[in-house]
Parts: structure tokens; C-alpha cells; sequence
């Protein structure tokens, strides 16, 4: 290794924007944890990536949640 490197002629990173993540922590009940599971082996994905890029879908395509509520009896 050089004891010294010229950095004066670098440019900045142009793919730095794509790299941002934010880690964060959720709570899946077992039948949504299980149906992620079985993709990320099937495709041999990780199962972060798996959800990751269904959630970067939902959110490309603009889909929204559709919820019903029914009364209790």
C-alpha cells in the first residue's frame, strides 16, 4: 500500500442516493411471516430483500391497503 493517496481529482459517489436504508423493526403475525418465508426460498432470496422489494412494488405502483370493518355481534 502507498503511504499516501491523491483523492484531488475524486468525484463524488453517484449511486450513494440508491444505497440509503433505514433499518427498521416489525412485528409480523405468523401466517404473514410464513408466506414471506416460503418466497425467500423458493426464489433463494433473503427473506429481507423478499419483503423489501414487495414493499418497494407497493410503493412504486402507489397500492393502497383496502380495509372493510364489520360490526361485532
Amino acid at each position: 500500500m502507498r503511504e499516501e493517496y491523491d483523492f484531488s481529482q475524486s468525484i463524488p459517489n453517484p449511486y450513494i442516493g440508491k444505497l440509503e436504508e433505514e433499518a427498521i423493526t416489525i412485528k409480523l403475525e405468523g401466517q404473514v411471516a410464513e408466506y414471506f418465508n416460503g418466497l425467500a426460498a423458493e426464489s433463494g432470496i433473503p427473506l429481507q430483500n423478499v419483503i423489501n422489494l414487495y414493499l418497494k412494488n407497493c410503493a412504486q405502483t402507489q397500492r393502497k391497503i383496502s380495509l372493510e370493518w364489520t360490526e361485532a355481534t
